[in-house]
């Protein structure tokens, strides 16, 4: 019987329609994970959806595969997110690449800024720079930080620098000057003897990409992107191949769409193209679904290769600068929090006889033992199998080709349980609870580290994984409030479709603001350049682009700074008003403000923006036929183990025969073909009239009727 419930949820996903949205033109929303390949595919106001494993050496050809599923129009626009960047670096499989410097200076990377990773370690290691030593060179020249040369360019360091290149293995190349922010001459110098003598190689400019006070950040930066840039441009040539004449736009860091010119020559730009699009489509779930303002929410995006969360207040947090692994980034970046926990995290044991779960990944291929892809150690997912809260009938996207295997999964799990005296389900169980762990942590560190009290926020869970695990997590937070998305396993498919195109181009200041208010000039040339560098991106756009500024603001004397927004600095009030604000904000933050002291304004920072396209609902959705009462008691039920040596019997449910309005107590398990809903003990469910599922717990009323 739940066989058959299953390919009924599979044949009604090719028939939802939303009919909340206006009709909108055809749009594609293409989500490239570390495991899956997610399909959003849009067209007068109908959803459909597909996922396919990822081919992590060709992930073109999922796209392909996958349009051809969907038999788009020809002409339909994508908007694409991607992992590509992220696991690059974190895996370091990037371009081999050297750094010029200002002579003296090579060591920048090692010497960083000489933070222990971790305090109470004596022994510990740096993960390598990926920059070797030996293709970190040095050029004889200096400007000063007011931008005046001290020492001209020496040309013989060029002609050296040309003949050491033509004997290494280098793909790309970072130039990264002292203060170049100041003055850019010599690094344009040096980047056009390097084009002409190396026409094919890869060259990132520091301050063309960023222009910025902060030597170690901004050469991180740009060797980032530099490193990024060839790994990123041919799998960007491989998806503009698979996706034909077809318009397309790549989703960056800052929760923004940007063209593929752009993405490919600011390649470290998209370090958190996938999570910033599922805090998107987050953000927009909790605003139709009623939340009041300021909306706070707890993103968790489970995939199959790690875990993102984030906390919004009121707004998404875009952050000026992001650490991807051990990596400082200086690109304007959602907030998010990534964890080595997914379905397909791998289970081992540890030389003390510890049971550890992740961070390395089974990924598409091999993936989950249960796959039956040939792969024997187990994971996440193939622990939920053989707990019961997955059912060994799904086919995982509706994707014929990948039922899962109980037998494999309790086989790779016992290889482990034998290890550590267990029995499989009790290993099963604690592999469960470790990866719970792990995102527990991840979800305190972006809320109760920051001063915010789960209780008062709403748990977003998404991602293939997320709505398995999302009442334990809530539980261990004490929240006691859950939104289910209709599709949670390609909500960061859907999150691209609803991004806006935006850009942002920054520019060191580093004046005190009481000088800039007796002398506007300086300041007023950077708002002009930094406004035409706008416009010059925005040009060929159908609709205008709305412009907003942001500067980094700090005390005189401090070594960090305030990320604050700001009126237009043309305006004759906009820096008194960024003082006020300022003095306010370190008061929030630190708990005091010095009203005496000078106030510096380091960097100023301009974002233009077109929206897309808006959706407004118009009425509510009913997604499914009302079934009786009979219907409802005829699905079986599962047993599913929720603590050691207790088993429940519990009951199963097909997500789109549940009418809105419809209530019931855990716990249940809720089927549909992206992904499983485990509503625990304890916790109780409706179905919301845009097709939202709210869990909460029993002794709670809705906050948001």
């Amino acid at each position: 019987m739940i066989l058959e419930v299953l390919q009924e949820i599979c044949a009604i996903y090719s028939q939802i329609e939303l009919k909340e949205f206006v009709e909108m033109s055809k749009l594609i929303g293409i989500d490239v994970g570390g495991t899956f390949t997610d399909f959003v595919y849009l067209v007068d106001g109908q959803l459909r959806i597909l996922k396919l494993p990822t081919d992590r050496e060709k992930p073109g050809l999922s796209i392909r595969t996958g349009l051809d599923q969907i038999q788009s129009e020809s002409q339909a626009p994508i908007v694409h997110g991607t992992t590509i960047a992220t696991n690059a670096i974190l895996e370091r499989r990037g371009a081999v690449t050297a750094l010029v410097s200002t002579a003296g200076f090579e060591d920048v990377l090692e010497l960083a800024r000489q933070q222990r990773p971790e305090l109470y370690q004596f022994s510990q290691r740096r993960p390598a720079p990926m920059v070797p030593n030996r293709l970190s060179f040095g050029v004889r020249e200096r400007i000063d930080a007011a931008g005046e040369v001290l020492l001209p360019l020496n040309k013989n360091t060029l002609d050296e620098l040309v003949a050491r290149l033509m004997d290494s293995d280098v793909e790309s190349l970072a130039i990264s000057l002292l203060f170049s922010f100041a003055n850019d001459q010599h690094e344009l110098e040096i980047e056009t003897r390097l084009r002409s003598a190396f026409p094919d190689l890869d060259i990132s400019v520091s301050s063309q990409l960023l222009p910025e006070y902060r030597e170690y950040e901004r050469t991180t930066t740009t060797v980032a992107n530099a490193y990024l840039s060839p790994v990123v441009r041919r799998y960007l040539e491989d998806i503009f191949d698979s996706v034909g004449d077809r318009p397309i736009s790549i989703m960056h860091s800052g929760a923004g769409l940007s063209d593929l010119d752009t993405a490919a020559n600011e390649a470290a730009r998209l370090v958190l193209s996938g999570p910033a699009a599922g805090v998107i489509g987050a953000f927009d779930l909790a605003r139709r679904s009623g939340l009041a303002d300021p909306i706070r929410i707890l993103s968790l995006d489970m995939g199959g290769t790690s875990t993102d969360v984030c906390l919004c207040d009121g707004s998404i947090p875009v952050s000026p600068n992001t650490v991807v692994g051990d990596i400082p980034l200086r690109f304007p970046a959602v907030d998010v929090h990534t964890v080595g926990a997914g379905g397909g995290s791998i289970a081992w044991v540890d030389d003390g006889g510890v049971l550890r779960v992740g961070p390395e990944s089974a990924g598409a291929r091999p993936g989950p033992a249960c796959y039956n892809l040939g792969a024997t150690r187990p994971t996440v997912t193939d622990a939920n199998l053989v707990l019961g809260r997955l059912l060994p009938e799904l086919n995982l996207g509706g994707n014929q080709s990948l039922q899962l295997n109980s037998g494999l999964a309790e086989s790779a799990i016992r290889g482990i349980s034998q290890t550590l005296a267990l029995s499989v389900m009790d290993t099963a169980l604690g592999i469960v609870q470790i990866a719970n762990s792990t995102m527990e942590r991840a979800l305190r560190k972006v809320s109760v580290a920051r001063g915010y009290d789960p209780r008062s926020l709403t748990l977003i869970p998404f991602g293939g994984a997320g709505p398995l695990h999302a009442c334990a997590l809530a539980s261990a937070l004490s929240m006691t409030e859950i939104l289910l998305p209709v599709f949670p396993g390609v909500l960061s498919a859907w999150g691209l479709c609803l991004a806006d195109t935006v850009h942002t181009r920054s520019a060191s200041v580093l004046l005190r603001i009481a000088d800039l208010e007796k002398k506007r000039l300086p300041l007023l040339e950077k708002t002009n350049k930094l406004s035409s560098e706008i416009a010059a991106y925005f040009r060929n756009s159908e609709k205008s682009a709305t412009q907003t500024w942001s500067a980094d603001v700090r005390y005189r004397g401090q070594s960090h700074e305030l990320t604050l927004g700001m009126k237009d600095p043309s305006e004759a009030d906009a820096l008194s008003r960024l003082t006020s604000d300022f003095h306010h904000a370190h008061e929030k933050e630190f708990g005091y403000c010095l009203t005496d002291v000078h106030i510096e304004l380091v960097t100023l920072r301009a974002t233009g923006r077109v929206p897309t396209e808006t959706f407004e609902i118009q009425k509510p959705v009913d997604l499914i036929s009302d079934p009786t009462s009979d219907d409802r008691t005829s699905y079986p039920s599962r047993s599913v183990w929720f603590e050691r040596s207790a088993e429940t019997e519990i009951p199963v449910w097909n997500r789109f025969e549940l009418k809105t309005g419809c209530k019931m107590n855990g716990p249940a398990l809720i089927l549909q073909a992206d992904t499983t809903i485990l509503v625990e003990p304890g916790w109780n469910m409706e179905v919301r009239k845009t097709g939202v599922l709210r869990l909460y717990k029993s002794d709670q009323v809705s906050r948001n009727a």
